[in-house]
């Protein structure tokens, strides 16, 4: 899954799973990548692991010493991706009060409506978003930790206030994704984090 350019190149993809060989994340790359563009021509269940490998350029043996079958390459390649956007802006150190970079998210899955309907369309949405719901609840917590207007929010309640708040993120996606993504990503991100904070203050 292709990672939104404001935040970060894919070169970083593998540190997530501890390979940080750079040939290793340049096979993973390849293979990752190969799979999206696929996933975009054709149903997800339909696509064989050769079709893959012939796209990508890696021979056989070398896939199978990284990923089980296509699901892990795919279910590796979404992990990867979230934990990177998820934490993006502690990464990044932004100084702002945003706890999650959702204006470049939602950018990206604008501009990558393709993937997104084909991987509604293999069965795995569900899956996905509720794997970004947990990137995003760590992220948050992370990002409370860090700036001083985090400090609203006492201790003992931060971790769950930020599995709340991803709950309520992943929630004004789909709202977002079925009004056909009318509004501007910039707009949701501003309405996102105003509820985030006024949220905070009520604790």
């Amino acid at each position: 899954m292709s990672e939104p350019k404001s935040l970060g190149s894919r070169t970083t993809k593998g540190s997530v799973s501890g390979k940080s060989d750079p040939r290793v994340r340049r096979t993973r790359d390849l293979l990752g990548d190969a799979l999206v563009a696929l996933m975009q021509q054709k149903p997800f269940d339909s696509i064989r692991v050769q079709d893959v490998l012939d796209r990508a350029g890696v021979s056989r043996s070398t896939f199978y010493e990284h990923f089980k079958d296509k699901d892990d390459l795919f279910d590796s390649d979404a992990e990867e991706f979230f934990e990177r956007i998820a934490t993006a802006l502690s990464a990044h150190q932004e100084v702002s009060d945003r706890v999650v970079p959702l204006q470049e998210f939602f950018a990206h899955l604008r501009e990558m409506r393709p993937l997104y309907d084909a991987i509604v369309a293999s069965g795995k949405g569900h899956q996905h978003l509720e794997l970004a719901q947990g990137h995003f609840a760590r992220g948050i917590e992370q990002r409370l930790k860090e700036i001083p207007r985090g400090r609203s929010v006492p201790d003992r309640e931060r971790a769950v206030f930020a599995q709340a708040q991803a709950g309520a993120m992943i929630s004004l996606l789909q709202w977002w994704l079925r009004r056909g993504m009318k509004e501007p990503p910039a707009e949701m991100d501003d309405l996102f984090h105003r509820i985030f904070w006024n949220g905070a203050a009520l604790g």
